[in-house]
Protein backbone atom coordinates (compact mmCIF):
# COMPACT_ATOMS: atom_id res chain seq x y z
CA UNK A 1 0.00 0.00 0.00
CA UNK A 2 1.35 3.50 -0.83
CA UNK A 3 2.73 5.46 2.13
CA UNK A 4 3.02 9.18 2.74
CA UNK A 5 6.79 8.90 2.83
CA UNK A 6 6.68 7.70 -0.78
CA UNK A 7 5.58 11.18 -1.83
CA UNK A 8 9.07 12.47 -1.00
CA UNK A 9 10.29 10.85 -4.20
CA UNK A 10 7.71 12.59 -6.41
CA UNK A 11 9.32 15.57 -8.08
CA UNK A 12 7.60 18.90 -7.35
CA UNK A 13 5.12 17.47 -4.85
CA UNK A 14 6.85 19.12 -1.88
CA UNK A 15 7.01 22.66 -3.34
CA UNK A 16 3.41 22.44 -4.58
CA UNK A 17 2.27 21.20 -1.17
CA UNK A 18 4.19 23.99 0.59
CA UNK A 19 2.82 26.64 -1.79
CA UNK A 20 -0.75 25.59 -1.16
CA UNK A 21 -0.30 25.15 2.60
CA UNK A 22 1.08 28.68 2.94
CA UNK A 23 -1.83 29.92 0.82
CA UNK A 24 -4.39 28.17 3.04
CA UNK A 25 -2.97 29.86 6.12
CA UNK A 26 -2.89 33.28 4.47
CA UNK A 27 -6.46 33.01 3.20
CA UNK A 28 -7.73 32.03 6.65
CA UNK A 29 -5.89 34.91 8.31
CA UNK A 30 -7.17 37.28 5.63
CA UNK A 31 -10.76 36.06 6.07
CA UNK A 32 -10.98 36.62 9.80
CA UNK A 33 -9.28 40.02 9.50
CA UNK A 34 -11.74 41.13 6.81
CA UNK A 35 -14.68 39.87 8.85
CA UNK A 36 -13.65 41.86 11.92
CA UNK A 37 -12.84 44.96 9.85
CA UNK A 38 -16.14 44.97 7.94
CA UNK A 39 -18.22 44.27 11.05
CA UNK A 40 -16.51 47.12 12.91
CA UNK A 41 -17.24 49.44 9.97
CA UNK A 42 -20.84 48.40 9.27
CA UNK A 43 -22.26 46.34 12.15
CA UNK A 44 -23.89 44.17 9.45
CA UNK A 45 -23.74 40.36 9.90
CA UNK A 46 -24.61 39.94 6.20
CA UNK A 47 -21.77 42.12 4.93
CA UNK A 48 -19.44 40.46 7.42
CA UNK A 49 -20.36 37.02 6.08
CA UNK A 50 -19.92 38.21 2.50
CA UNK A 51 -16.48 39.58 3.31
CA UNK A 52 -15.41 36.23 4.77
CA UNK A 53 -17.23 33.79 2.47
CA UNK A 54 -17.79 35.92 -0.63
CA UNK A 55 -14.98 34.13 -2.51
CA UNK A 56 -17.01 30.92 -2.29
CA UNK A 57 -19.92 32.56 -4.10
CA UNK A 58 -17.49 34.06 -6.62
CA UNK A 59 -16.30 30.52 -7.35
CA UNK A 60 -19.69 29.80 -8.90
CA UNK A 61 -19.42 32.79 -11.22
CA UNK A 62 -15.88 31.85 -12.13
CA UNK A 63 -16.85 28.27 -12.94
CA UNK A 64 -19.09 29.61 -15.71
CA UNK A 65 -16.74 32.28 -17.05
CA UNK A 66 -12.97 31.91 -16.55
CA UNK A 67 -12.41 28.22 -15.75
CA UNK A 68 -11.12 27.41 -19.26
CA UNK A 69 -7.92 29.22 -18.25
CA UNK A 70 -7.00 26.38 -15.88
CA UNK A 71 -5.64 24.13 -18.64
CA UNK A 72 -4.46 26.94 -20.96
CA UNK A 73 -1.88 28.72 -18.80
CA UNK A 74 1.60 27.61 -17.68
CA UNK A 75 1.01 26.20 -14.16
CA UNK A 76 3.98 27.80 -12.41
CA UNK A 77 3.34 31.25 -13.83
CA UNK A 78 -0.36 30.98 -12.99
CA UNK A 79 0.25 30.02 -9.35
CA UNK A 80 2.82 32.80 -8.90
CA UNK A 81 0.46 35.36 -10.45
CA UNK A 82 -2.44 34.17 -8.29
CA UNK A 83 -0.40 34.43 -5.08
CA UNK A 84 0.77 37.94 -5.96
CA UNK A 85 -2.82 38.93 -6.77
CA UNK A 86 -3.98 37.68 -3.36
CA UNK A 87 -1.14 39.64 -1.75
CA UNK A 88 -2.15 42.82 -3.55
CA UNK A 89 -5.82 42.36 -2.63
CA UNK A 90 -4.98 41.87 1.06
CA UNK A 91 -2.70 44.91 1.08
CA UNK A 92 -5.30 47.10 -0.65
CA UNK A 93 -8.00 45.98 1.80
CA UNK A 94 -5.79 47.29 4.60
CA UNK A 95 -5.81 50.84 3.20
CA UNK A 96 -7.49 53.10 5.81
CA UNK A 97 -10.86 54.45 4.75
CA UNK A 98 -11.29 52.08 1.80
CA UNK A 99 -15.05 51.82 1.11
CA UNK A 100 -16.72 48.54 2.07
CA UNK A 101 -17.96 48.21 -1.52
CA UNK A 102 -14.34 48.25 -2.70
CA UNK A 103 -13.41 45.61 -0.11
CA UNK A 104 -16.22 43.36 -1.36
CA UNK A 105 -15.05 43.96 -4.94
CA UNK A 106 -11.57 42.81 -3.93
CA UNK A 107 -13.09 39.73 -2.29
CA UNK A 108 -15.00 38.91 -5.48
CA UNK A 109 -11.91 39.38 -7.64
CA UNK A 110 -9.93 37.09 -5.32
CA UNK A 111 -12.64 34.46 -5.67
CA UNK A 112 -12.44 34.60 -9.46
CA UNK A 113 -8.67 34.22 -9.33
CA UNK A 114 -9.17 31.33 -6.93
CA UNK A 115 -11.26 29.46 -9.51
CA UNK A 116 -8.38 29.42 -11.99
CA UNK A 117 -5.73 28.81 -9.32
CA UNK A 118 -7.71 25.85 -7.97
CA UNK A 119 -8.02 24.28 -11.40
CA UNK A 120 -4.32 24.85 -12.07
CA UNK A 121 -3.11 23.41 -8.75
CA UNK A 122 -5.30 20.30 -8.85
CA UNK A 123 -4.53 19.72 -12.50
CA UNK A 124 -0.82 20.00 -11.76
CA UNK A 125 -1.17 17.63 -8.82
CA UNK A 126 -2.84 15.03 -11.04
CA UNK A 127 -0.06 15.56 -13.58
CA UNK A 128 2.88 15.04 -11.23
CA UNK A 129 1.40 12.14 -9.22
CA UNK A 130 1.08 8.59 -10.55
CA UNK A 131 -2.56 7.48 -10.68
CA UNK A 132 -2.14 5.13 -7.71
CA UNK A 133 -0.76 7.97 -5.56
CA UNK A 134 -3.45 10.58 -6.26
CA UNK A 135 -5.72 9.79 -3.29
CA UNK A 136 -2.70 9.66 -0.99
CA UNK A 137 -1.28 12.94 -2.24
CA UNK A 138 -4.61 14.77 -2.31
CA UNK A 139 -5.43 13.65 1.22
CA UNK A 140 -2.37 15.49 2.54
CA UNK A 141 -3.62 18.69 0.92
CA UNK A 142 -7.02 18.24 2.54
CA UNK A 143 -5.54 17.59 5.96
CA UNK A 144 -3.18 20.53 5.59
CA UNK A 145 -6.13 22.76 4.72
CA UNK A 146 -7.93 21.70 7.91
CA UNK A 147 -4.86 22.22 10.09
CA UNK A 148 -4.09 25.62 8.56
CA UNK A 149 -7.68 26.73 9.04
CA UNK A 150 -7.51 25.87 12.72
CA UNK A 151 -4.14 27.61 13.11
CA UNK A 152 -5.19 30.51 10.93
CA UNK A 153 -8.36 31.24 12.87
CA UNK A 154 -6.60 30.80 16.20
CA UNK A 155 -3.52 32.90 15.39
CA UNK A 156 -5.58 35.35 13.35
CA UNK A 157 -8.02 35.93 16.19
CA UNK A 158 -5.20 36.58 18.64
CA UNK A 159 -3.38 38.83 16.19
CA UNK A 160 -6.48 40.91 15.42
CA UNK A 161 -7.22 41.25 19.14
CA UNK A 162 -3.65 42.23 19.99
CA UNK A 163 -3.10 44.62 17.08
CA UNK A 164 -5.72 45.45 14.45
CA UNK A 165 -7.39 43.89 11.38
CA UNK A 166 -5.20 46.00 9.10
CA UNK A 167 -2.01 44.62 10.62
CA UNK A 168 -3.37 41.09 10.11
CA UNK A 169 -4.21 41.91 6.48
CA UNK A 170 -0.68 43.18 5.85
CA UNK A 171 0.73 40.01 7.39
CA UNK A 172 -1.57 37.94 5.16
CA UNK A 173 -0.24 39.87 2.14
CA UNK A 174 3.33 39.02 3.17
CA UNK A 175 2.43 35.34 3.56
CA UNK A 176 0.81 35.30 0.10
CA UNK A 177 3.99 36.84 -1.33
CA UNK A 178 5.96 34.05 0.36
CA UNK A 179 3.75 31.48 -1.39
CA UNK A 180 4.55 33.19 -4.70
CA UNK A 181 8.27 32.82 -4.00
CA UNK A 182 7.93 29.13 -3.13
CA UNK A 183 6.03 28.47 -6.36
CA UNK A 184 8.47 30.45 -8.49
CA UNK A 185 11.62 28.79 -7.22
CA UNK A 186 10.24 25.37 -6.26
CA UNK A 187 8.22 24.42 -9.33
CA UNK A 188 9.56 23.85 -12.82
CA UNK A 189 8.20 25.60 -15.88
CA UNK A 190 5.62 23.50 -17.72
CA UNK A 191 3.63 24.09 -20.85
CA UNK A 192 -0.16 24.38 -20.63
CA UNK A 193 -2.03 21.07 -20.84
CA UNK A 194 -3.95 22.18 -23.91
CA UNK A 195 -3.68 24.87 -26.55
CA UNK A 196 -5.93 27.65 -27.73
CA UNK A 197 -7.03 30.80 -26.03
CA UNK A 198 -9.32 30.84 -23.01
CA UNK A 199 -12.75 32.40 -23.40
CA UNK A 200 -16.26 32.36 -22.02
CA UNK A 201 -17.29 30.08 -24.87
CA UNK A 202 -14.49 27.60 -24.16
CA UNK A 203 -15.43 27.56 -20.48
CA UNK A 204 -19.01 26.70 -21.40
CA UNK A 205 -17.83 24.09 -23.89
CA UNK A 206 -15.67 22.47 -21.24
CA UNK A 207 -18.54 22.50 -18.76
CA UNK A 208 -20.82 20.85 -21.28
CA UNK A 209 -18.22 18.22 -22.15
CA UNK A 210 -17.84 17.38 -18.45
CA UNK A 211 -21.60 17.42 -17.86
CA UNK A 212 -22.40 15.30 -20.91
CA UNK A 213 -22.21 11.83 -19.34
CA UNK A 214 -24.49 10.61 -16.61
CA UNK A 215 -21.58 9.14 -14.67
CA UNK A 216 -19.83 12.50 -14.35
CA UNK A 217 -23.09 14.28 -13.56
CA UNK A 218 -23.63 11.88 -10.67
CA UNK A 219 -20.09 12.39 -9.45
CA UNK A 220 -20.36 16.17 -9.42
CA UNK A 221 -23.72 16.09 -7.62
CA UNK A 222 -22.40 13.53 -5.11
CA UNK A 223 -19.38 15.71 -4.35
CA UNK A 224 -21.22 19.03 -4.20
CA UNK A 225 -24.66 18.70 -2.66
CA UNK A 226 -24.43 16.31 0.35
CA UNK A 227 -21.21 18.04 1.44
CA UNK A 228 -22.72 21.51 1.11
CA UNK A 229 -25.78 20.53 3.13
CA UNK A 230 -23.62 19.21 5.98
CA UNK A 231 -21.56 22.39 5.99
CA UNK A 232 -24.96 24.03 6.49
CA UNK A 233 -25.32 21.93 9.65
CA UNK A 234 -21.94 23.16 10.86
CA UNK A 235 -22.83 26.79 10.11
CA UNK A 236 -25.40 26.79 12.95
CA UNK A 237 -23.11 25.28 15.62
CA UNK A 238 -22.80 28.69 17.29
CA UNK A 239 -26.55 29.30 17.73
CA UNK A 240 -27.01 25.62 18.64
CA UNK A 241 -24.52 25.85 21.51
CA UNK A 242 -22.68 29.16 21.91
CA UNK A 243 -20.70 27.75 24.82
CA UNK A 244 -19.52 24.56 23.10
CA UNK A 245 -19.46 25.61 19.43
CA UNK A 246 -15.66 25.56 19.37
CA UNK A 247 -15.67 21.96 20.54
CA UNK A 248 -18.15 21.02 17.81
CA UNK A 249 -15.98 22.69 15.15
CA UNK A 250 -12.90 20.92 16.51
CA UNK A 251 -14.73 17.58 16.36
CA UNK A 252 -15.64 18.27 12.74
CA UNK A 253 -12.02 19.04 11.83
CA UNK A 254 -10.78 15.97 13.71
CA UNK A 255 -13.26 13.69 12.01
CA UNK A 256 -12.31 15.06 8.60
CA UNK A 257 -8.63 14.37 9.24
CA UNK A 258 -9.47 10.85 10.42
CA UNK A 259 -11.55 10.22 7.30
CA UNK A 260 -8.73 11.27 5.00
CA UNK A 261 -6.28 9.05 6.85
CA UNK A 262 -8.72 6.15 6.67
CA UNK A 263 -9.20 6.48 2.93
CA UNK A 264 -5.60 7.20 2.01
CA UNK A 265 -3.68 4.90 4.35
CA UNK A 266 -5.95 2.26 5.87
CA UNK A 267 -8.44 1.12 3.25
CA UNK A 268 -7.01 -1.24 0.63
CA UNK A 269 -7.59 -0.06 -2.92
CA UNK A 270 -9.88 -3.05 -3.54
CA UNK A 271 -12.26 -1.89 -0.77
CA UNK A 272 -12.49 1.77 -1.70
CA UNK A 273 -15.24 1.37 -4.27
CA UNK A 274 -17.36 -0.63 -1.84
CA UNK A 275 -17.32 1.96 0.95
CA UNK A 276 -17.96 5.16 -1.02
CA UNK A 277 -21.70 5.15 -0.54
CA UNK A 278 -21.37 4.15 3.12
CA UNK A 279 -19.01 7.06 3.79
CA UNK A 280 -21.34 9.51 2.06
CA UNK A 281 -24.24 8.32 4.20
CA UNK A 282 -22.03 8.48 7.30
CA UNK A 283 -21.43 12.15 6.54
CA UNK A 284 -25.08 12.93 7.34
CA UNK A 285 -26.66 10.11 9.33
CA UNK A 286 -25.14 10.90 12.77
CA UNK A 287 -26.58 14.43 12.58
CA UNK A 288 -30.06 12.90 12.81
CA UNK A 289 -29.40 12.46 16.54
CA UNK A 290 -29.75 16.23 16.87
CA UNK A 291 -33.52 15.75 16.50
CA UNK A 292 -33.46 14.48 20.09
CA UNK A 293 -31.55 17.48 21.46
CA UNK A 294 -28.66 15.33 22.75
CA UNK A 295 -26.23 16.30 25.53
CA UNK A 296 -23.15 18.11 24.24
CA UNK A 297 -20.95 15.02 24.67
CA UNK A 298 -23.25 13.02 22.40
CA UNK A 299 -23.46 15.89 19.92
CA UNK A 300 -19.67 16.15 19.75
CA UNK A 301 -19.38 12.39 19.21
CA UNK A 302 -21.97 12.51 16.44
CA UNK A 303 -20.13 15.33 14.66
CA UNK A 304 -16.79 13.53 15.02
CA UNK A 305 -18.15 10.30 13.52
CA UNK A 306 -20.06 12.08 10.77
CA UNK A 307 -17.06 14.08 9.61
CA UNK A 308 -15.15 10.87 8.85
CA UNK A 309 -17.51 10.72 5.86
CA UNK A 310 -15.74 13.68 4.25
CA UNK A 311 -13.15 11.11 3.14
CA UNK A 312 -15.59 9.96 0.45
CA UNK A 313 -14.73 13.08 -1.56
CA UNK A 314 -11.23 11.72 -2.22
CA UNK A 315 -12.69 8.54 -3.68
CA UNK A 316 -15.12 10.46 -5.86
CA UNK A 317 -12.30 12.70 -7.12
CA UNK A 318 -10.30 9.60 -8.02
CA UNK A 319 -13.23 8.23 -10.01
CA UNK A 320 -13.79 11.58 -11.73
CA UNK A 321 -10.16 11.69 -12.88
CA UNK A 322 -10.57 8.27 -14.47
CA UNK A 323 -13.37 9.62 -16.69
CA UNK A 324 -11.79 12.89 -17.84
CA UNK A 325 -9.47 13.45 -20.85
CA UNK A 326 -6.08 14.98 -19.96
CA UNK A 327 -6.85 18.27 -21.71
CA UNK A 328 -9.75 18.84 -19.30
CA UNK A 329 -8.07 17.66 -16.08
CA UNK A 330 -7.62 21.11 -14.59
CA UNK A 331 -11.03 22.24 -15.80
CA UNK A 332 -12.72 19.20 -14.23
CA UNK A 333 -10.96 19.47 -10.87
CA UNK A 334 -11.46 23.22 -10.86
CA UNK A 335 -15.18 22.77 -11.53
CA UNK A 336 -15.36 20.19 -8.75
CA UNK A 337 -13.58 22.50 -6.30
CA UNK A 338 -15.54 25.61 -7.30
CA UNK A 339 -18.86 23.81 -7.18
CA UNK A 340 -18.02 22.36 -3.78
CA UNK A 341 -17.13 25.74 -2.29
CA UNK A 342 -20.19 27.35 -3.84
CA UNK A 343 -22.50 24.65 -2.50
CA UNK A 344 -20.95 25.01 0.95
CA UNK A 345 -21.76 28.72 0.85
CA UNK A 346 -25.28 27.95 -0.40
CA UNK A 347 -25.71 25.34 2.34
CA UNK A 348 -24.60 27.78 5.03
CA UNK A 349 -26.93 30.46 3.68
CA UNK A 350 -29.87 28.06 3.46
CA UNK A 351 -29.24 26.85 6.99
CA UNK A 352 -29.16 30.42 8.24
CA UNK A 353 -32.54 31.12 6.65
CA UNK A 354 -34.11 27.95 8.08
CA UNK A 355 -32.66 28.61 11.53
CA UNK A 356 -34.13 32.08 11.47
CA UNK A 357 -37.57 30.62 10.80
CA UNK A 358 -37.33 27.64 13.17
CA UNK A 359 -34.44 26.56 15.42
CA UNK A 360 -30.86 25.24 15.08
CA UNK A 361 -32.02 21.73 16.05
CA UNK A 362 -34.66 21.67 13.30
CA UNK A 363 -32.16 23.12 10.84
CA UNK A 364 -29.46 20.52 11.50
CA UNK A 365 -31.97 17.68 11.27
CA UNK A 366 -33.51 18.99 8.04
CA UNK A 367 -30.13 19.50 6.35
CA UNK A 368 -29.00 16.00 7.38
CA UNK A 369 -32.19 14.41 6.02
CA UNK A 370 -31.76 16.27 2.74
CA UNK A 371 -28.13 15.13 2.48
CA UNK A 372 -29.10 11.48 3.01
CA UNK A 373 -31.86 11.81 0.42
CA UNK A 374 -29.52 13.24 -2.21
CA UNK A 375 -26.92 10.55 -1.59
CA UNK A 376 -29.51 7.79 -1.92
CA UNK A 377 -30.96 9.34 -5.08
CA UNK A 378 -27.54 9.59 -6.73
CA UNK A 379 -26.62 6.05 -5.66
CA UNK A 380 -29.85 4.52 -6.94
CA UNK A 381 -29.34 6.29 -10.28
CA UNK A 382 -25.85 4.82 -10.66
CA UNK A 383 -25.46 3.31 -14.15
CA UNK A 384 -23.10 0.64 -12.83
CA UNK A 385 -25.66 -0.55 -10.29
CA UNK A 386 -27.03 -4.02 -11.14
CA UNK A 387 -30.20 -3.58 -13.14
CA UNK A 388 -29.56 0.07 -13.98
CA UNK A 389 -29.47 1.32 -17.53
CA UNK A 390 -26.12 1.01 -19.22
CA UNK A 391 -24.53 3.66 -21.39
CA UNK A 392 -25.98 2.13 -24.51
CA UNK A 393 -29.50 2.59 -23.27
CA UNK A 394 -29.00 6.10 -21.98
CA UNK A 395 -30.80 8.72 -24.04
CA UNK A 396 -28.94 11.81 -25.16
CA UNK A 397 -29.38 14.40 -22.44
CA UNK A 398 -29.36 18.09 -23.21
CA UNK A 399 -26.90 20.17 -21.25
CA UNK A 400 -28.35 22.70 -18.84
CA UNK A 401 -28.94 26.17 -20.28
CA UNK A 402 -25.85 27.63 -18.64
CA UNK A 403 -23.50 25.09 -20.18
CA UNK A 404 -23.31 26.65 -23.64
CA UNK A 405 -22.85 24.65 -26.81
CA UNK A 406 -20.35 22.01 -27.83
CA UNK A 407 -20.46 19.77 -30.86
CA UNK A 408 -17.90 17.24 -29.70
CA UNK A 409 -18.13 15.47 -26.36
CA UNK A 410 -15.09 13.66 -25.03
CA UNK A 411 -14.81 11.10 -22.29
CA UNK A 412 -16.26 7.76 -21.38
CA UNK A 413 -19.88 6.83 -21.43
CA UNK A 414 -22.19 7.24 -18.50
Amino acid sequence: MPRYRDLRHVAEYAPLFLTMTVRYGAMTLQGIALGVLVYARTGSPLLTALSMFGPSFAQLLGAFTVLSLADRVPPRAALVTAALTYAAAAALAAVPGLPVAAILALVTASGLVGVVAGGVQWGLLAEILPADRYVLGRSLFTMSNGVMQMLGYGVGGLLVAATSPRVALLLAAAVHATAAGVARFGLTARAPRTGGSASLRRTWEGNRALWATRRRRRLFVAMWVPNGLIVGCESVFVPYSPRWAGLLFAASAGGMLAGDLLVARVLPVALRRRVRTGLRLLLAAPYLTFMLGPPIAVAVGAVLIASVGYGSTLLLQEELLATVPRRLTGHALGLQSSGLLAMQAVGATLAGVIAGLSSPTVTISAMAIASVAVTLAVTLDAPDRPGARGPGSEPVTAAPPWAGSCDVVEGGGG
